[in-house]
Formats: C-alpha cells, sequence, structure tokens
C-alpha cells in the first residue's frame, strides 16, 4: 500500500513523498473519473456518490447507472491511502456526497477526518469493513479481493440509492441482479481451480490478494510478518527476506503474486530472483486498472492469470 512509480528502480521516500503530493493534485483534478461535478450540480435528479477506491466507485456505477454520478479518489498507483493528504476540491467532492463508499480498516482513514469536517444528515456511508462484521483488527485491508465482499457492498448500495430515489428501486434491485450473476464466472473459475490444484504452493510480497488465493485453496508460504513488513514499509528481517528468496531457489513455489503498486529495490530484488528461478510473476493491484475492466473481468483476470502461472509457466506481470 506503498507509493510507487512503477519503474523497475524505487525512489527514495523523500522523493516518494513528493511525487505523492503531484499524484494528489492529479487525483483532484481526475477525482470525477466517471463524470463531473458541474454534471452533478446541473441535474440534482442524479444521485452524487463517491467510491473512495476506484473499484467500489466502479461497483456503485453497475448498481446507480444513470442515476448516479460517482467518482473516485484512490485510482492512481502512485496514491498511498496511508499518507494521503486530500486537497481541497477532495474535500469539497465529499462534502457534496449523498453516498459514499470506502474500505475502513485503516485504509481510507482520510475519509473520516472529510466527513467529520462536513457532517451531513442526509448522507449515507458504506463502510465495507463494517458491513462484514470485521473488526478494527483485522490484519489484511484489501477486501475487495474476498469473493463475498462485493456482493455484500452490492446490495448495501443498492439499498442506499433506493431510500434516495424510492422510484427507481426496481432499476436497482434489477442492476443488483445483474451485477451478481456477472460474478458467476470468477466464483466459477476460483472453484474450479480449488479442485484442479488443491494446496498449490505460492509467495507473495504483500497481503493484497491473500483473500483470493485463500478462496482458491492455494498455501502462501511466505510468512504474514513478513508480508506485512512489506506493506506497511518497514524492512523484513533478513532472515524472513532468506526465506523468502528460498522458495523460489528451492523451487518450493508454483506462483509468485506481486504487488505491481509497490516497486522498490527490495520487492524487485525478490522479483528478480523469482524469475532467475522460472517461478512465473503475477501482478496483482491495489486499485482497479484502467482501461478495460470493471470489478469483475478484473478479479477474472487474475484468477485467470494465476492459473496460466501454475499450469503454463507464463508470467502476467502487468494485466
Amino acid at each position: 500500500m506503498r507509493a510507487t512509480t512503477g519503474l523497475p528502480a524505487a525512489p527514495s521516500r523523500n522523493v516518494r513523498r513528493c511525487i505523492l503530493a503531484v499524484a494528489v493534485t492529479i487525483a483532484s483534478v481526475l477525482v470525477t473519473a466517471c463524470g463531473g461535478g458541474s454534471q452533478a450540480e446541473s441535474n440534482p435528479g442524479v444521485i452524487n456518490a463517491i467510491g473512495t477506491e476506484n473499484e467500489y466507485a466502479n461497483v456503485v456505477s453497475q448498481i446507480g447507472g444513470a442515476y448516479v454520478h460517482v467518482s473516485s479518489i484512490l485510482n492512481n498507483p502512485n496514491t498511498d491511502p496511508h499518507t494521503y493528504e486530500a486537497s481541497p476540491s477532495v474535500a469539497e467532492e465529499v462534502s457534496a456526497a449523498q453516498l459514499i463508499v470506502q474500505n475502513g480498516l485503516g485504509y481510507d482513514d482520510f475519509m473520516n477526518n472529510i466527513e467529520s469536517g462536513s457532517p451531513s444528515s442526509s448522507r449515507k456511508v458504506i463502510v465495507v469493513q463494517h458491513l462484514l462484521g470485521l473488526p478494527g483488527s483485522t490484519p489484511n485491508p484489501h477486501l475487495w479481493y474476498a469473493p463475498t465482499t462485493m456482493p455484500k457492498v452490492a446490495q448495501a448500495i443498492a439499498a442506499d440509492l433506493a431510500a434516495f430515489q424510492p422510484a427507481h428501486a426496481s432499476y436497482f434491485q434489477m442492476a443488483l441482479q445483474k451485477f451478481d450473476a456477472s460474478l458467476t464466472p470468477w466464483l466459477t473459475a476460483i472453484a474450479a481451480f480449488k479442485t484442479a490444484y488443491p494446496g498449490i504452493p505460492a509467495a507473495t510480497t504483500e497481503p493484497v490478494a491473500d483473500y483470493l488465493l485463500q478462496a482458491m485453496g492455494t498455501d502462501n508460504l511466505t510468512p504474514f510478518p513478513f508480508q506485512a513488513d512489506i506493506m506497511n514499509g518497514v524492512d523484513p528481517a533478513p532472515e524472513d527476506i532468506s526465506l523468502e528468496n528460498g522458495f523460489f531457489t528451492d523451487h518450493r513455489v508454483k506462483v509468485f503474486c506481486y504487488n505491481q503498486q509497490v516497486v522498490d529495490a527490495l520487492t524487485t530484488s525478490i522479483r528478480l530472483n523469482a524469475a532467475r528461478a522460472g517461478v512465473p510473476v503475477v501482478g496483482v493491484y491495489e486499485t482497479m486498472p484502467t482501461p478495460g475492466y470493471d470489478y469483475q473481468t478484473w478479479m477474472l483476470a487474475e484468477v485467470q492469470a494465476i492459473q496460466r502461472a501454475v499450469t503454463q509457466g507464463i508470467s502476467t506481470e502487468h494485466l
């Protein structure tokens, strides 16, 4: 969940902070990626909504259709949720939102401060952590990779949109049913992989796709403390780094899932070690790759990439 340049060599942390400042400015311009603020203001019959992460915004858009104007904030691979500081224009966008979907578990805490600064008794906020009944101590915040998450999020979105526009409740319900049905190829692919390749050993840099890997029945050999260190920008213990690299040199894993939104000297060296050992690398993401994907096709693409890695030894470092 740290910032990255997307280049083979990582910048220093100070440079990355500068990049982040630029990224925040860009994000404030692009925050209305699914429509502009002026559109919402000129059409008061449209519900103004925000999905803090673009995967949640995408699902809001699928459920709400023409009846919502959706913005996303975290849609840039150079944006770190832990150090994100919203610009005044982002704060203004949030203050105008009627519906907000955010992840929780510390992943996007900056939203709480913005919402507190512009309280609204009519605003509905879906915090996915709370929707799923997860305690704050839950160690892995990447909830959208769990196959059970988005159906519940979509259901909550449909209910809240219907509360705003009861006349269109049947539309939102039909969109919800269509969304649920569209998840079938992804869920089928997960089940088929789990049946065909139970317990396939895997390695990761951090727990971005851990929920998906668990659903697929893989055996992630990378210790969670190592994953958590990488996720939180902490230098792992040398013995943990040696253990991780040993998974490749000893040919103990069949696939290595690598966070494409974290590129620094350590993770790059680990990726190169995997490649040199002939272990296929699959890139995973914290925000939905665009263009060309919606939430469900993105998730299906990740499963298919992992399956190609296991069955054909093919790397898919970039979707």
